[in-house]
């Protein structure tokens, strides 16, 4: 196997590994191809192995990061996801490598991730295993996790106002999301107002699409998040199992 980098010019006629077979998505899918379209001009690179599996890596400068961070000189990464068959034969090291050889005039790297696996977030232990350490914290789980190739530098944070953990509004359903991720539109941006309406429930949904709105988040976490009476419930993309646990008690 071999790591395509996606550019402007393959873009169209490769797969981005999330939803290429989900039909319900399509939409979602190509709103994530044209939000690439625009981030390459700004150094987001979107690193992939040539097979149809889900085996990718997403990462940008952190000064043109749509995350709530503060800092200069380090690589975020976006999204990081290896799975099925592809687990278990040195493929997340590999792009990792390719995210650290991209980083190497930098002082270093950061990732977004929690205090253990959570659905659509890096995994901590392999994290830890690759020599990052917890270098900043938000409620309720978020954890901001570091590699430093020069000692001498100083290591992001997260912005203030993305370590509140709740949502002002304490009314109903909250819902953050952007098109970072081919399944947002169809789950949050559809589904989600639907079941609000079923259960008679307020909603009030958030599209980020743009960095300075990213970076006002309530969390450090722009993909998506649903929060209940202010409270965070799921970043998950199938939120109403979550919502009816809570609806229900």
């Amino acid at each position: 196997m071999q790591i395509i980098k996606l550019t402007e010019k393959n873009i169209t006629d490769e797969h981005i590994c999330c939803a290429f077979s989900d039909k319900k998505c399509a939409a979602g899918y190509q709103k994530k191809k044209d939000w690439l379209k625009t981030e390459f001009k700004n150094g987001y690179s979107f690193q992939k192995f040539d097979v149809r599996g889900k085996v990718f890596i997403e990462y940008v400068p952190i000064e043109k990061s749509w995350l709530p961070l503060s800092g200069k000189n380090f690589m975020v990464i976006n999204c990081f996801w290896v799975s099925g068959q592809f687990k278990g034969h040195g493929n997340g090291k590999k792009l990792l490598e390719q995210c650290k050889q991209d980083a190497k005039n930098m002082d270093g790297i950061v990732a977004i991730s929690s205090d253990k696996k959570r659905p659509f977030m890096s995994d901590p232990k392999f994290l830890k295993h690759a020599g990052f350490e917890i270098i900043d914290e938000a409620p309720p789980f978020f954890k901001l996790w570091g590699l430093k190739t020069n000692p001498k530098a100083d290591f992001p944070k997260i912005l203030e106002n993305a370590k509140k953990g709740v949502c002002e509004n304490k009314k109903g359903i909250v819902a953050y999301y952007s098109n970072t991720c081919p399944f947002t539109d169809f789950y949050v941006g559809q589904l989600l107002p639907q079941y609000a309406k079923n259960n008679n429930i307020p909603i009030e949904i958030h599209h980020i699409d743009s960095k300075e709105k990213a970076q006002k988040m309530p969390i450090p976490w722009v993909i998506n998040s649903i929060f209940y009476e202010g409270e965070l419930v799921t970043l998950e993309m199938k939120p109403d199992r979550h919502l009816n646990k809570l609806i229900k008690a």
